[in-house]
């Protein structure tokens, strides 16, 4: 792959007819006529509960991105156990996921609205943005008209969602299968700005590496040091919760690629992207715009990972209850 920066997108021919090909049926205000209230229901109860739980954000954004990584954007991850499977859920990137109960309340609103009508799969979507901008992050489009999926497996899951520890050869590839580029690796993964993790994610950088005290060489030592004394302060902590961007973790901005430009990236995915000249390039990029520029181009990548593989028409099925396919 090739490209320098954002105005000149990589353009891949075969991955655009892909996604063209999956969301020609999905449109904005998909519901006007069938649930003309439905995008004002979701968004005034996440107006409402969300200032009163601003870290739902993130984990709804990153709801978003684990469905749409598994057999598409079609509430999958929202699934309980189908045909006895183990489903999403039970993936070990899934397993720290939070807000399910907020999405079925989102969803049992709208269900007395208009019954089986409105996908879980579009409610995710909905949500996933209008938390973004009721913290005070970027707006983006959302078409609508996704239908929900009927199958939710914890191997897919376990294989396709990009892991904390995964270097950028595996992590480009993970977003190339879905049809995303560069470009899109180094914007969603600015979604960290408002991360927080847990210890197990990134201990091993802390005490299972190759520098002195097994700590990551990689990793700013000033920092290693802080997150030992004061956070993660043994190799079993599985219960500490960490800001991905300390100091500015409750603002939607762009502190998440300085830290990352000083070694202070906390998971060895983050580090990551400053491996490689492309992506290094689009960060640097980012840091010598104005914040604008971020949102903006921030906003064609969340646009496009909600059409990965979307199931539309006849596909799928609108699920009366977001964790249970339709009997």
């Amino acid at each position: 792959m090739a490209g320098t920066g954002f105005p000149g997108f990589i353009i891949v021919f075969g991955l655009l007819a892909f996604i063209g090909s999956t969301n020609a049926q999905l449109q904005m205000n998909f519901y006007a006529k069938s649930c003309p209230k439905a995008e004002k229901i979701i968004s005034d109860y996440v107006k409402e509960h969300i200032p009163n739980a601003p870290s739902l954000a993130a984990s709804f954004i990153r709801m978003h991105f684990h469905d749409c990584f598994v057999r598409g954007c079609d509430g999958s991850v929202l699934l309980n156990s189908t045909n006895g499977q183990s489903p999403e859920k039970n993936a070990v990137p899934n397993q720290t996921l939070r807000g399910f109960d907020f999405i079925d309340r989102v969803k049992s609103l709208v269900e007395a609205e208009c019954p089986g009508i409105v996908s879980c799969a579009d409610i995710l979507t909905l949500v996933a943005r209008d938390s973004i901008v009721t913290v005070g992050g970027p707006f983006w489009q959302v078409p609508t008209g996704r239908r929900d999926g009927v199958i939710s497996n914890v191997t897919e899951a376990n294989n396709n969602i990009p892991s904390p520890f995964s270097n950028f050869t595996t992590l480009l590839t993970l977003f190339n299968n879905q049809g995303l580029d560069t470009n899109d690796l180094v914007l969603l993964s600015g979604a960290h700005t408002i991360g927080i993790a847990h210890c197990p994610a990134f201990s091993r950088r802390l005490y299972n590496s190759s520098g002195p005290g097994g700590v990551d060489p990689t990793l700013d030592s000033e920092y290693a040091a802080n997150l030992k004394t004061n956070k993660c302060t043994t190799p079993n902590d599985n219960t500490t919760i960490v800001e991905m961007d300390p100091g500015s973790r409750k603002t939607f901005d762009l502190s998440y690629y300085t830290l990352l430009t000083k070694r202070r990236g906390l998971f060895n995915s983050d580090a990551a992207l400053t491996t490689d000249s492309t992506s290094l390039g689009l960060i640097n990029q980012l840091l010598s715009s104005p914040q604008s520029f971020f949102y903006a181009q921030f906003a064609k990548s969340m646009e496009k990972m909600g059409r990965i593989n979307v199931k539309t028409g006849s596909q799928g099925e609108i699920r009366k209850q977001c964790a249970l396919v339709n009997s």
